[in-house]
């Protein structure tokens, strides 16, 4: 299998940069069915077996990554840089400008999501997409023609208190719809610690965890203690006046004394989702390269 970091090693194939394109890549029929990287590899493997040729592998790459709305420019090589499209943030967007990006991605991605929606956005979506998908813990919607195949392992998002549950949500909506299994483990804060030494066995066995806490946000200092693996901490707007609508949790993340812990915004869910999926990718490619270089070479 060819590997994305030997691409232009493996293809000399000369890329001219131009300074005028087409504004909306839909124009280009070629480019709509090559968008993520395994389907980039693909075509490049095509390629290389004579299956296509070069103008038209050059033709794929060089189409405008940009779909210009009028009012969003949307982003359509997301997926081919980043492994998943471009995600909808749906506060402050109308119903129908939503709609309209979502049914732009749609038409070159299997799955879409949009974070931090309304019941207007729900009933807007549901109405134009029939795989539309409500997540009402998680502020979200999910739309998936053909769900991503899991990776091995798991991604384990801790939540301090059931009030965190919001922020906690979105973080396992975002992991889940990447491709990722998610253990969600609820309640577990540092007001009754017995509760996390329950589920410690879950929590040590994933490869990287998401921890979600208020108040003070002591709890990924204590589960940093605890584990080997990469712990992101996520601290929320819940507690009372002094924790500041969260900037006491997230400085006392930010001051952790645990090893390894790392520490997004404020009720930012889906940073710590994205994170935590772009790490458990990580861990599949190295599982991969490990079996690849174990198997016996064949002399000739």
């Amino acid at each position: 299998m060819l590997q994305p970091g030997r691409l232009l090693s493996a293809f000399p194939v000369t890329f001219e940069c131009k300074t005028t394109f087409f504004r909306d890549p839909s124009q280009v029929s070629w480019h709509r069915a090559y968008v993520t990287t395994t389907e980039a590899i693909k075509l490049l493997e095509k390629f290389r077996a004579g299956g296509v040729s070069r103008e038209k592998v050059l033709h794929a790459f060089q189409a405008a990554p940009v779909a210009d709305l009028g009012f969003a420019q949307v982003d359509t090589h997301r997926a081919l840089r980043k492994g998943f499209p471009e995600v909808i943030f749906g506060a402050g967007k109308t119903p129908e400008q939503v709609v309209k990006i979502a049914g732009k991605l749609l038409e070159r991605e299997k799955g879409i999501l949009i974070t931090r929606i309304n019941g207007e956005h729900v009933r807007a979506l549901r109405k134009k997409f029939k795989q539309a998908k409500h997540h009402p813990e998680a502020r979200c919607v999910t739309i998936e023609k053909e769900p991503l195949a899991k990776r091995p392992g798991i991604i384990a998002v801790v939540c301090a208190g059931t009030s965190d549950l919001p922020v906690a949500e979105e973080a396992a909506v975002t992991a889940e719809v990447m491709g990722n299994r998610v253990e969600r483990i609820r309640d577990v804060g540092v007001a009754g610690l017995h509760r996390l030494f329950a589920q410690l066995e879950t929590i040590q066995s994933a490869n990287v965890i998401i921890v979600v806490a208020g108040m003070e946000g002591a709890l990924p200092s204590v589960v940093a203690g605890l584990v080997s693996k990469p712990v992101i901490a996520v601290p929320t707007s819940v507690g009372y006046g002094a924790s500041f609508g969260g900037l006491a949790a997230l400085l006392g993340m930010l001051n952790s004394c645990g090893s390894g812990v790392t520490v997004v915004n404020i009720d930012n869910g889906f940073g710590a989702g994205y994170a935590a999926s772009q790490i458990n990718a990580l861990v599949e490619q190295g599982a991969e390269a490990k079996v690849s270089s174990s198997r016996p070479t064949r002399k000739i």
